[in-house]
């Protein structure tokens, strides 16, 4: 019988703000927990280089500490990678796996490299207008600036070396050939209009798993769970609810 235990992980230059309209939106009878990236929100800075699967086993001691001997497992962006690495090589840790706007390969290696770079040189904050411009679905910065201001300020505020390890980390990200040994429980999401991890993309990742689920959340770019709660909740607490 699966377990009531939910970690959530946030993107790339996020917090677990990411997940605050969504998260209350839940049931109650789950014991959700947020997991945040190195040098972002309150976690230390990365004390050097860091893969995926180093962020994997980092979530893996997070359920250890809390005692959870398995747990449901959502990620957003760089966390679904995270989340496809823990399916991977502790599949019996995991109930399910929620890969959301997210893929098992992201874009090339030398975009990634390039902006760790720039990063380095220049701060989070230079990345802060192209990223308004990727993560939000046209209208939502209107909608809701408070939340848009504070993912931003999340952004600007990450740790400049733990963001460049990361992108370095995701330069050399790569498990397309390996998602038809993924063996748990799994549900993929998309934002509509997302630019970064496009609904093709989602699909690419659910097709190989074998009875993965895949939707569209529309109105949606690549913060789904910012911008369309409701739907994100909806899908996240029906799949989470199969697995009883």
């Amino acid at each position: 019988m699966a377990s009531n235990n939910l970690i959530l992980g946030p993107s790339l230059g996020t917090s677990s703000f990411v997940w605050s309209k969504t998260q209350p939106l839940l049931p109650q009878s789950l014991q959700v927990n947020n997991f945040e990236l190195p040098g972002h929100g309150p976690q230390t800075p990365a004390p050097g280089p860091v893969s995926i699967s180093d962020i994997a086993d980092q979530v893996i001691e997070l359920a250890d500490t809390l005692q959870m001997d398995t747990f449901h497992y959502v990620g957003i962006s760089l966390s679904g990678s995270v989340g496809l690495d823990l399916a991977l090589r502790y599949p019996g840790r995991l109930d399910s796996l929620a890969v959301v706007c997210s893929a098992a390969k992201f874009g090339e290696r030398q975009a990634w490299l390039d902006r760790a770079e720039q990063v380095r040189a220049q701060g989070t904050a230079v990345l802060v207008e192209g990223s308004a411009q990727r993560w939000f679905a046209p209208g939502f910065i209107e909608r809701d600036p408070d939340s848009v201001s504070q993912l931003l300020h999340d952004l600007s505020d990450a740790d400049n070396d733990s963001y460049a390890y990361l992108c370095d980390a995701l330069a050399d990200f790569d498990l397309r050939e390996r998602l038809s040994d993924v063996n748990v429980p799994t549900l993929v999401l998309s934002g509509e209009h997302d630019p970064v991890a496009p609904p093709e993309t989602g699909r690419s990742v659910a097709e190989p798993i074998s009875g993965a689920g895949y939707q569209t959340i529309t109105d949606a770019s690549h913060l789904a769970p910012i911008e369309q709660p409701d739907q994100v909740a909806q899908a996240m607490a029906g799949f989470i609810q199969e697995r009883k």
